[in-house]
């Protein structure tokens, strides 16, 4: 195995912080890997990882190699791209993540389009609204929606999404239709929602003028993933939010129940997520691209 490979194949154990993980991203031996770091410990008169039971981590040598690895790996992956991308079409693996409602009422029945242009890259699609380690996961990309904290990842905005404040019909027809934000407190629900990462819920959010207002109601049920959170609206547990183009038909038919329309929840932003580096590998550039395009129906 050549330095270049050598350093990948370091580089790719520090990130996952397992021999087993990386040698599985790699498509490589397990065997391999643990010949190439000690002939790389050898060649450079140093110790660079120190093994638990549990997780691979490295030592203080280890750090400093990394650093050096990681900045020429990307060098070398810079140059290679630009004469390769002229030249050759996407192709590869891509690992992306998003939350379910899009992928499966948005980004799923568009895949035949993608596919079409761009045969040659495999994807493999996670759905969760949970906080994902691109590291440690392995993970190219993530679409999210909302504000992102801040993070060393690259966050792009694809799209600005219009909400609606809703409930169903049947609880409309028991607790009637609020005409203003005081009238929320005679009595409604709300279906509440909390982030699966603090596992804090949180209240609705309306724009009265260019204020943002918060009202929490009280609730039956609280949910951490946006299928539930959709269901438990249509079931007529109380008031919910959500992104429209999930609803225009449900809306359309009656079955679901637009309100305030005068003070409406402030607009989501929808985001495309991934590590900074100098040079994004082509598969993944084009399928950033292709869903900015996508969701530009969203604003």
């Amino acid at each position: 195995m050549d330095q270049l490979q050598a350093m990948r194949v370091f580089a790719r154990i520090v990130e996952l912080g397992s021999f087993t993980r990386a040698a599985d991203d790699l498509s490589l031996p397990r065997a391999t890997l643990t010949h190439t770091i000690k002939r790389l410990e050898a060649r450079l008169g140093a110790h660079l990882l120190q093994r638990t039971t549990r997780s691979v981590s490295p030592t203080r040598d280890g750090e400093a190699y990394y650093g050096h690895c990681v900045r020429l790996l990307a060098d070398v992956d810079e140059v290679e791209a630009g004469f390769r991308d002229a030249a050759t079409q996407p192709k590869g693996r891509l690992r992306v993540d998003m939350p379910a409602t899009l992928a499966r009422h948005l980004i799923a029945p568009a895949l035949p389009d993608f596919f079409r242009r761009y045969p040659q890259v495999e994807l493999e699609m996670g759905t969760s609204d949970r906080y994902v380690d691109l590291v440690r996961e392995g993970v190219d990309c993530v679409v999210r929606s909302g504000e992102l904290p801040d993070s060393e990842l690259v966050a792009r905005r694809i799209a600005t999404m219009q909400q609606v404040t809703m409930a169903s019909a049947d609880y409309v027809r028991r607790h009637g239709l609020p005409t203003s934000l005081a009238d929320l407190h005679q009595g409604h629900l709300a279906v509440n929602w909390a982030s699966p990462n603090t596992r804090r819920a949180t209240p609705l959010e309306f724009m009265v003028g260019r204020s943002l207002r918060e009202v929490s109601l009280p609730s039956l049920v609280t949910v951490n993933g946006s299928d539930a959170y959709a269901a438990c609206c249509e079931a007529g547990l109380g008031i919910a939010q959500f992104p429209r183009y999930r609803f225009e038909e449900a809306l359309a038919s009656g079955r679901l129940v637009p309100m305030l329309s005068d003070t409406p929840p402030p607009p989501m932003p929808l985001h495309v997520a991934y590590l900074r580096q100098r040079q994004l590998p082509l598969r993944l550039r084009v399928f950033i691209d292709w869903v900015a395009g996508l969701v530009t129906t969203l604003a």
